[in-house]
């Protein structure tokens, strides 16, 4: 894969790097990133996906901009309100980056269309703040052996894991959180988050999503990372595969 002279400046800052080099930049111009959701994670995971390269990003929300969300996702202005949030999004990925192609869908993702949703994904992240939507796209992106970058966020805390559990010994979603899609969610509007925490944990999956675009570093598969912003700390825990859960076989 060549890179235009522009392409070469651009992405200058990555080139140098060992770890990533033309070959991993190659490889993020080529790849196709589906992000779950344009909100508060979503918006920054899809800034810094979009200035990093990723050639295609296929953006899935069928919510429209409203005045509260202006205080963490940072892609949207006053102007945006009312506005489909993929289609606001689109309008500032491309004043980011002209070489990266912006799919947008202005849809709710279901266990009905998953699947087809998720069609040609190198990586999915999901940011969404909807459990049983969590579940069907978790479940979708196992059955097409997908890598998963699932984040959540809440007040002060944030998570982030990678999964992929269709590798022997590795743990899906489900069996970090379970099989129950009718559990409460706790929306940000019921408890409130801090808005500069959204713009970490995004960026982290972004971050994630690139490593398992290019594989660089230590394998985070089989951990999740928790955000405690209030008392200054981030721990990794170690999540073991739950030998009763479906993807055990």
């Amino acid at each position: 894969m060549t890179f235009s002279d522009a392409e070469l400046d651009r992405y200058a800052r990555h080139l140098v790097l060992h770890e990533v080099g033309g070959a991993g930049q190659a490889a993020l111009k080529a790849a196709r990133v589906v992000v779950i959701g344009a909100g508060g994670v979503g918006s920054p995971a899809l800034q810094y996906l979009a200035a990093a390269g990723v050639g295609t990003l296929a953006v899935i929300d069928d919510d429209r901009v409203d005045a509260s969300n202006l205080q963490r996702q940072t892609l949207f202005a006053d102007a945006d309100i009312g506005t489909p949030k993929v289609v606001a999004i689109a309008a500032a990925l491309a004043r980011i980056n002209p070489f990266v192609t912006v799919e947008p869908h202005a849809v709710r993702i279901d266990a009905g269309n998953a699947a087809g949703l998720l069609a040609g994904a190198d990586v999915v992240v999901d940011g969404c703040d909807n459990f049983a939507t969590r579940l069907a796209v978790a479940d979708a992106a196992l059955a097409a052996h997908v890598p998963l970058v699932s984040a959540a966020v809440g007040r002060f805390e944030g998570q982030l894991g990678v999964f992929r559990g269709w590798e022997p010994d590795l743990p899906c979603y489900r069996c970090f959180v379970g099989d129950d899609p009718d559990r409460a969610d706790a929306s940000c509007a019921d408890q409130g988050v801090l808005g500069a925490l959204t713009g970490i944990v995004g960026s982290m999956a972004a971050l994630e999503a690139m490593r398992a675009i290019i594989g660089f570093g230590d394998d985070p598969a089989g951990r999740v990372l928790i955000a405690d912003l209030l008392g200054f700390r981030f721990r990794t825990l170690a999540l073991p595969r739950d030998p009763g859960c479906r993807c055990a076989g």
